[in-house]
């Protein structure tokens, strides 16, 4: 099945709906747990994580997201808070449409609101499977299905070409394995072939 990225729209069509692009700093956060949805955020240039913070201050992170790549959205038509904060990577240029106007959009370009269900179903079916495979007692298929998780949001269908921005560490910690696991089932996966390992870069 083909992976389907976060929303892409045309900048030329947010910008005509009264979008404006705002630049971020490094570490600099967009949004926070608890704030109100009020913007749809499109990434024209940068990178944005998406975490948690648990009660003892561990950070979680979601996911990792690059150029023309967009999140917050589903908040938009829930009508709920961020469950989940926004952080620059580096210095980003965002592009951000208020909540209104989205939803005008949308209205006006009924396409876009088809586009959206399938990634909002593509994304519940890769989170199903990730579900499905952090189940297992088997490290490689927890690890397996984290990775297509990642990769689920790019469109990227290469082999092994697609980096995986985490750290060994962070990726114990999505998956609840220890780090030295991670570490020994990874040069594993890669003596298998589905894996590359590159100057410690993960290609998925």
């Amino acid at each position: 099945m083909k992976a389907i990225s976060c929303m892409n729209i045309d900048e030329s069509i947010l910008y005509s709906f009264g979008a404006e692009n705002t630049e971020y700093k490094k570490r600099e956060t967009i949004f926070n747990e608890g704030d109100s949805a009020l913007y749809y955020f499109q990434i024209s240039e940068g990178k944005v994580k998406l975490n948690n913070y648990n009660e003892d201050g561990k950070e979680f992170i979601h996911n990792i997201l690059g150029k023309k790549q967009s999140f917050g959205e589903a908040m938009i038509f829930l009508n709920q808070h961020y469950p989940i904060n926004s952080i620059c990577l580096e210095e980003s240029s965002i592009i951000k449409l208020p909540k209104n106007n989205f939803l005008e959009m949308v209205s006006q370009y009924p396409e876009l609101s088809l586009e959206m269900n399938a990634c909002f179903s593509q994304e519940i079916y890769y989170k199903l499977k990730m579900t499905q495979a952090l189940a297992s007692q088997n490290p490689m298929q927890r690890l397996l299905g984290l990775l297509d998780y990642l990769k689920s949001y790019h469109h990227n269908e290469c082999q092994q070409c697609f980096h995986i921005e985490f750290t060994r560490q962070q990726i114990a910690d999505l998956t609840g394995l220890r780090v030295e696991t991670v570490i020994r089932t990874l040069k594993k996966m890669e003596k298998e072939g589905s894996i590359t390992l590159k100057d410690r870069k993960i290609l998925y």
